[in-house]
This record gives C-alpha cells, sequence and structure tokens, in this order.
C-alpha cells in the first residue's frame, strides 16, 4: 500500500495524468472514426438498396410490356420494350430471356460508358399466372461510386486532421515517456537474442524502478541461459545417440526379420508342395491321416509367415489404398466362407449377420483387417463363437467384431496393437496350433492408419471381447450385369490339361515338388534352374509355354524379373498370350518395391497348392483375354 501511494505521488508531481489524457486522444480518434465508417457504410448500403429498387420496378415495367409480345415470340416488339427500359436513369442494359432461358432481347447505352452494375432478374408472368420468362435489368452503380467518394473525401479530412493532432501528441508524449521504453524495448531485443544487454537508469521514477530491476533480471537469465544452453547441448546429443541406437535396431530387426524370413520360405514351401504329393492316390487312412498332421503343422508356419510378410509389406510401403465402393455383406459371405470350417472344427460358432450397407474403403485391406480380428477371435475363444456385425453411425458404418474369449485385462489393452505384444497368464491356452506371433492386431492398426480410420477394443477377462472398425459409408449401387467370375468360378471352369508351364526355380526340391504337383493336375511341366536353362528350352520348343511360373531371387544374383523379360526378348520366346506370376519368399521393403512395380502378380512362399492353382488359371484367364483384345 506504501508503495502504490508513493507511486500516486510521483505521478502527480511529474503530471502523468496529463500524459495519460493526452495518449487518451488516439483511443477516441479511432472511436470516432469508427462511428463515421459505420455511419458511411449505412449511408452507401441504403443508396445501393435505392438502386435496386429502382432497377427492381424497371424490370416490372418491362416484364408488364413484354407479356403479350412473349406469347406470340415477336422480337421486334421485345427488343423496342428492352429500348425502352434503356431510356430509364442509370440503366446500362436490359435483356428479355423466355422460358428456356433462350435471350430473345437485348438491348445496352450507347449514350455513355459502361461501369460496374448490379443486376435484377425479375420473373414474366402471364395472366394465368405461368411464368413465360424472365426480365434482367443492370442497373449502373455510378451514383453510388460518386457517393463513395464524396464521404470518402470527407473521411479523409477528417482523420488527417485526427492524425495531425495525434501525431503532436504522441511527438509530445514520446519525448517525455517512450524514449526511455523504446530503450528498454532495444534492451530485451539484445537480450532475447542471447546478447549481455542493461539500459541507463534515467527518466521517472517508474521507468527508473523499472530500469532497475530489468537489469537484475537480464543478469540472472544470462547467467540461466548458459546455464540452459549447456543442458540443452548435452541432452541433444544424447537424444542423437539414442536415435542412432534405435535406428540402428530396427534396421537390424527388418533385416533379420526379412533373411529369417526368406531362408525359411523356401523349404517350407517345397514341403507345401511334396504334402499335396503325397496326399494325391493315397488310401491309406494311416497315412492320410500323417499327412493331415503335416498339412495342419505347415498351415499354422504358412499363418505366421503371412504375419511377417504382412508386416514387411506396410513397412516398404507398397501398400496403398485402392478405394471402391462395395456391399458389405459380399466381405462378410468372404469371411464367413474361409473361417466357418475352422470355427466347427473347434466347436465354436461363427455368425456373420446380413447386411445390406455398402462402404467405400480398400476392398482388401478392410478383409485383412476383419480377416485378422476373426482369426484372433477364434484363436482365442473356447467356448461360445464370434460374432460379425455392422450399424450405420451417422455418417460412416460401425463393424464389429465380438468373441466370448478369454477377454484381455485393462492394462494390455493399450498394447495390444503393438508389435510381438502377447498376453500371457490369462488362465486359459489358446486352441493348438493356433498361438500367434503378436502381429495379427499390430497389422490391423497400420492397415487402419493407411485407411485414415480407427480401432476401438473394448473387453472383460473370462468374458470376451469386441473390436469396432468405423469405415466410411457409400450409397448403394445397382447389382453388375456382367460381374467378373470368382476364383472359385475360374478354378470350376478351367483346367490345367494340356496346359504348358514353365517353372523356374534355383531351388531342386522346390522344383521337383511344383513339377510333382503340376504333373499331378494334368500339366505338361518344363523346368529350369537358371536363365541359361530356360533359354535353352526356349531354344527348342516348339511354341512358348502357356504360363510361367519364376522364383524372384535366383542363382548367382540373378532376378526372376530380369529372366522373364530376357524370354520376352528371345525370337522364339513368349508373347502376351503366355500367363506370367512371381513366387518369392523375400520380405525386404525394397524387394517388395520392386515387385509391387513390376506389375506381375506375386505369391509369397510358402504358397498352398489351391492357391497356386487358382492363380494360374486366373493368370492363365487374364492372359487370353488380353491376347484376344
Amino acid at each position: 500500500m506504501n508503495w502504490n501511494f508513493h507511486v500516486l505521488r510521483g505521478l502527480a508531481r511529474l503530471t502523468f495524468a496529463q500524459q495519460l489524457i493526452l495518449l487518451a486522444l488516439v483511443p477516441a480518434t479511432a472511436a470516432t472514426l469508427a462511428a463515421i465508417a459505420v455511419l458511411t457504410r449505412q449511408h452507401l448500403d441504403n443508396l445501393t438498396e435505392l438502386m435496386r429498387a429502382n432497377a427492381q420496378t424497371v424490370a416490372l415495367q418491362v416484364a408488364t410490356a413484354a407479356q403479350a409480345p412473349l406469347v406470340r415470340m415477336d422480337r421486334r416488339i421485345l427488343q423496342r420494350t428492352a429500348q425502352s427500359g434503356t431510356y430509364q436513369p442509370h440503366v446500362q442494359q436490359v435483356q428479355i430471356w423466355s422460358d428456356d432461358g433462350e435471350i430473345v432481347a437485348n438491348s445496352e447505352t450507347v449514350d455513355r460508358a459502361r461501369s460496374e452494375g448490379l443486376q435484377v432478374v425479375v420473373p414474366i408472368v402471364s395472366e394465368e399466372g405461368k411464368q413465360n420468362g424472365k426480365v434482367m435489368v443492370e442497373m449502373s452503380l455510378d451514383a453510388v461510386q460518386h457517393a463513395r467518394r464524396s464521404v470518402w473525401l470527407n473521411v479523409v479530412l477528417v482523420l488527417a486532421i485526427s492524425l495531425v493532432g495525434v501525431g503532436l501528441a504522441g511527438w509530445w508524449a514520446a519525448r517525455r515517456i517512450s524514449e526511455p521504453i523504446r530503450a528498454l524495448g532495444k534492451a530485451v531485443d539484445r537480450l532475447g537474442a542471447g546478447e549481455a544487454a542493461s539500459v541507463a537508469i534515467e527518466g521517472t521514477s517508474e521507468v527508473r524502478h523499472l530500469q532497475h530491476g530489468f537489469n537484475q533480471a537480464a543478469r540472472a537469465l544470462a547467467e540461466s541461459h548458459r546455464l540452459l544452453q549447456s543442458r540443452i547441448s548435452e541432452a541433444t546429443a544424447e537424444l542423437a545417440r539414442k536415435n542412432q541406437q534405435l535406428e540402428v535396431a530396427s534396421q537390424a530387426k527388418t533385416r533379420l526379420l526379412a533373411a529369417a524370413s526368406h531362408d525359411l520360405r523356401q523349404p517350407l514351401h517345397a514341403l507345401t508342395l511334396f504334402s499335396d504329393g503325397l496326399a494325391n492316390g493315397e488310401t491309406d487312412p494311416v497315412r492320410l491321416q500323417r499327412i493331415g498332421h503335416i498339412r495342419e503343422c505347415v498351415d499354422s508356419l504358412d499363418r505366421l509367415f503371412s504375419e511377417l510378410l504382412n508386416l514387411s509389406q506396410l513397412d516398404a510401403g507398397v501398400l496403398q489404398p485402392q478405394w471402391a465402393d462395395f456391399p458389405l455383406d459380399q466381405l462378410f459371405d468372404e469371411i464367413s466362407r474361409n473361417f466357418r470350417p475352422v470355427a466347427e472344427q473347434q466347436g465354436l460358432r461363427l455368425v456373420a449377420r446380413k447386411t445390406d450397407l455398402w462402404v467405400r474403403c480398400d476392398y482388401v485391406m478392410l478383409s485383412r483387417i476383419l480377416n485378422n480380428l476373426v482369426s484372433n477371435s477364434l484363436r482365442h475363444t473356447i467356448e461360445g463363437g464370434v460374432l460379425i456385425g455392422a450399424r450405420r453411425r451417422g455418417r460412416g458404418v460401425r463393424i464389429d467384431v465380438v468373441d466370448t474369449g478369454v477377454g484381455i485385462a485393462v492394462q494390455h489393452q493399450a498394447r495390444v496393437f503393438e508389435e510381438f505384444y502377447q498376453v500371457e497368464g490369462t488362465g486359459r491356452q489358446a486352441p493348438r496350433g493356433q498361438r500367434g506371433m503378436g502381429l495379427g492386431l499390430a497389422t490391423v492398426q497400420r492397415l487402419a492408419d493407411l485407411l485414415n480410420t480407427r480401432v476401438e477394443l473394448t473387453s472383460r477377462p473370462h468374458k470376451g471381447t469386441c473390436v469396432r472398425v468405423l469405415v466410411r459409408s457409400a450409397p448403394a449401387a445397382l447389382p453388375a450385369l456382367d460381374a467378373a467370375p470368382t476364383v472359385g468360378a475360374i478354378e470350376e471352369e478351367a483346367s490345367l490339361e494340356q496346359l504348358r508351364i514353365l517353372v523356374i526355380d534355383d531351388e531342386r526340391t522346390i522344383l521337383e515338388g511344383l513339377t510333382v504337383v503340376l504333373t499331378n493336375w494334368g500339366a505338361e511341366v518344363m523346368a529350369a534352374q537358371t536363365r541359361a536353362e530356360a533359354l535353352a528350352l526356349a531354344d527348342e520348343w516348339d511354341e512358348p509355354p502357356d504360363v510361367v511360373v519364376s522364383d524372384l531371387l535366383l542363382q548367382g544374383g540373378d532376378n526372376g524379373l530380369d529372366v522373364i523379360a530376357a524370354l520376352e526378348r528371345h525370337p522364339r520366346g513368349i508373347g502376351s498370350g503366355t500367363a506370367r506370376l512371381l513366387v518369392t519368399g523375400e520380405t525386404k521393403p525394397d524387394r517388395l518395391r520392386e515387385v509391387a512395380s513390376a506389375g506381375i502378380t506375386v505369391l509369397y512362399k510358402p504358397v498352398s497348392p489351391r492357391v497356386l492353382r487358382q492363380a494360374i488359371q486366373a493368370q492363365r484367364a487374364a492372359a487370353l483375354l488380353s491376347a484376344d483384345v
């Protein structure tokens, strides 16, 4: 209180109140100008509305006069009628339109220059109340512009006088007050730039007190700045080291997964082919049972490798959404066909509710998301089953995957979408052969990010889990008359009998397995391990093969894409009628990008015989269609 009292006394001695009164003239002047501007705008708006009313009156007059001539479509009278409208003050142009929008009469002023105008359109209504056409009148705004110039001239004069007065007051105030403040501001700028700064103690008592406090704060701030700069430098260096270590670890993880996946896919692919060859023609129940167990193991390994491949494709950035509108029920039917046998084998129910909703999304990505969710639900459900349903939510569609499985505790729910994270200690175990690697939900989250959508999870231990996927809705479309045949239809209609297939793979076991499987299907197989062997076969064949199935990486660093290109350049090589198919176990990001840009259909090892057969038939049908075109 004493300090405030002394401040007030100092202000009284230094006539600081007079200074404040002078400074108050500035907002007063601004308020005056604002009031003038508002009044001026109102005046100009009223004048503009008056011009609009005049244009409306002229348009009504012309519309009344043009009723009968317009019915007879007497263009000469209509032209005179339009011309009579231009004789009115400020009218620049008059047009008469027929009911279908045709300009049947147009008159413009010729005695004065055209300027910015205001257009008014009035309908021409017959005595029966039917609209026969329209009249457009364009009114010049010269009067408004003239009034605006006059008003603003007065405003400029008042503003000039106000600025002169305020400028003189400011000049006087600057000498008394603002000069020390300006010096203090420059010192603050130097201080902000990291320089040492101080100001001379002068001026009024309030300014002196401020200057003294600034000098003390500047010295303390300079010391703190030096200390903080030192700590930031140390933290930055430590963060750079940590980031480098994380980058190295991430690259090492990617290389390890890619190398391990490729090396293990090769023998697994051969095992898949040979297991199918063993079952062909076998009738012994014991051996068939053993072959069935082998296939179960192969399928389990295939599922694990597929999770790795999905992750590698996302890391490589080769997956981009292909937006399309499609019925959600079509996707539900596909999921039901794929997973119903799995559910029944485990004694579970799989229910996909019928829906008439359409969505706009990438069909393959959304299918992969729902497949992963259903597979994960079946893997962790012992009793009950899994329900798939959809309902409209605002402008979108919410897809629910609900199970009666073991559930997820609250502390794990935020981490189940992380890579390789698996919940342990639930008290129940997943069915035999169904355990994953902790990549299914991670892939779901990554795909959802690509689709610019979100995935929500709610769960209760021992009660079940519900995962919701939100996608954009789309209007329902009529079914296509000439729908493309499905893979199953292609498989039923097409056959591999007498089909000539060239197989290229540097692994002898895979080559033998492919030969056995394709031969059992009735195909004529030509096998090659290298580019030289493939070209040697091309020298001898009478006609090119119907299908070429090649591995991506071959001996000596050779590439299946390059071998196919060499066969295309060969004088007796393959042409547009030959289907091309790549089979690879590569998951390195650069290799995946190379394969994606090649434009050739790719299957990733291990490939089941059923998928291989479907792919061969689909590519053969596409090649025949391309050759016919």
